[in-house]
């Protein structure tokens, strides 16, 4: 589509591997002036702070894909604010001091639930399987796990790729024996 995508990453092992992915990697300081759409996705806090969107091009969108509605700086945003407009359901216009406007989708909140239908059935389903699968595993094998916190394991995660996969039509190859032994040689 002709986009240019920069990685705003502040992991340099994940900023290594966006680099050789082949995205432009840099600073939010950076990247707030040049980029017209920016969607957060760490989870992480203030990841856009004020001082950047200040410096965002007339017109930049703002969307959140991370974790509740604390990537983006939208207390101070707001609180500095010249006048709020929504320009359409879920899309805030906001004037900054200077003039200059931004579109806040879904107030700053995840914008794949607050402003659209959330998740596709697909995507619900093989998450509600995976917990469905977990919960199975924690009620059979409760006694003999250590009380900590379990990932899902890669048993569960396979069993519910097949079975999409398998629902899609989808088939796919498995390894070999001799495939799977050699692995198993060099795996720690």
């Amino acid at each position: 589509m002709g986009a240019r995508v920069t990685v705003v990453e502040v992991d340099p092992v994940k900023a290594l591997e966006a680099h050789l992915e082949g995205f432009d990697v840099g600073s939010i300081e950076e990247a707030a002036t040049e980029g017209e759409l920016f969607i957060a996705v760490t989870g992480q806090k203030n990841v856009i702070p004020y001082e950047a969107i200040e410096k965002m091009r007339d017109g930049a969108i703002l969307a959140n894909s991370g974790h509740f509605d604390v990537e983006f700086d939208v207390k101070t945003l707001m609180s500095k604010a010249k006048g709020v407009k929504g320009v359409r359901p879920n899309v805030d216009e906001i004037r900054l001091p200077k003039g200059k406007k931004v579109y806040l989708i879904a107030k700053g909140r995840l914008a794949n639930l607050a402003a659209a239908e959330g998740h596709p059935p697909e995507v619900m389903q093989m998450s509600f399987a995976n917990q469905f699968l977990a919960a199975i595993r924690l009620h059979t094998d409760h006694r003999s796990m250590e009380k900590r916190v379990y990932g899902v394991s890669r048993e569960i995660d396979d069993e519910v790729a097949r079975a999409a996969l398998k629902s899609m039509g989808i088939s796919i190859g498995s390894p070999t024996k001799e495939q799977r032994e050699y692995a198993k040689s060099w795996k720690l």
